[in-house]
């Protein structure tokens, strides 16, 4: 299996240990969310302070559960800005790919309009089709 099967959406939820504090969790779902690291490990303090009984535990079962991020994740920038618009706004990403495939197909009813027309078959007769 090559790279390309084996994970096919880059973009997922990992523990992010470059920049963890204990265990990487609020790294790692601040990068998935696209949230700011320190505001997230403010309200999961703030949350821990009021709701105890669940944040810690949710905090512990997610350090255990969620696999460390890879090195090399993305190839680059513009692939981990791809899927980062996938996981976030996938009818935006969708969206734009849909208005691509209008677009190309216009081309292409307009290539197959020149090419079914009497100009293209006296522009070939008379060789002065460009290649």
């Amino acid at each position: 299996m090559n790279a390309v099967n084996e994970r096919n959406n880059p973009h997922r939820l990992y523990r992010d240990k470059d920049n963890a504090i204990l265990a990487g969790v609020c790294a790692g779902l601040a990068n998935y969310f696209g949230l700011n690291r320190k505001g997230l490990r403010l309200v999961v303090v703030l949350g821990t302070l009021f709701f105890f009984p669940f944040v810690v535990p949710a905090y512990i079962i997610l350090a255990i559960i969620l696999p460390v991020k890879p090195e090399a994740l993305y190839q680059d920038e513009s692939q981990e800005k791809f899927w980062r618009g996938v996981s976030m706004a996938p009818s935006d990403v969708f969206s734009n790919l849909s208005h691509r495939f209008r677009e190309l197909d216009l081309r292409l009813q307009k290539m197959e309009t020149y090419v079914t027309s009497k100009e293209f078959e006296m522009d070939r007769e008379l060789g002065r089709h460009s290649r």
